[in-house]
């Protein structure tokens, strides 16, 4: 896959270099909303770039009598994946899709998992759940979404 990739930014440096630093924003904002757009709907499908699914949340002991600071059974990432939290950031020079903020540490807890120890001493195992990664269909949205520009520039 990063191969496809390096091999994707040398075919498009030569195409986007004839091209004016305002089209080249323009361009990269369009291709990086395109690709927040599959990237969420992924992450609501919940699953990973490689097509498999994301590892369920762990089953909480129940205690009916105390509703308060249960997790919810929806879908997980379901604020994560809103444009509040998930970013687009594009200029002349590339682009960027991703989350910051504290939204972004419990991203990347998630997106290469971790095992670690709270302050009281509680263990906390959390899975691998890739949230960001280019999987061959936005590799090939990529491609057609810098066509389609360069096209219309014709």
């Amino acid at each position: 896959m990063d191969g496809d990739l390096h091999a994707l930014e040398d075919w498009l440096a030569g195409l986007l270099a004839k091209l004016e630093p305002a089209q080249r924003r323009a361009v990269n904002r369009r291709v990086a909303f395109e690709l927040r757009r599959s990237q969420a709907s992924r992450i609501a499908q919940q699953r990973n770039p490689d097509g498999s699914r994301y590892l369920p949340r762990k089953n909480q002991n129940k205690n009916l009598r105390s509703k308060r600071g249960t997790i919810k059974r929806r879908s997980m990432f379901a604020k994560l994946r809103t444009q509040k939290f998930f970013k687009v950031d594009a200029d002349a020079n590339g682009m960027s899709v991703g989350f910051r903020g504290r939204a972004g540490m419990i991203a990347f807890v998630h997106q290469y998992g971790e095992n670690r120890t709270a302050q009281s001493g509680q263990k906390f195992i959390t899975p691998k759940r890739e949230l960001l990664g280019l999987t061959d269909v936005e590799l090939n949205l990529i491609i057609d979404a810098y066509i389609r520009h360069l096209a219309d520039q014709d």
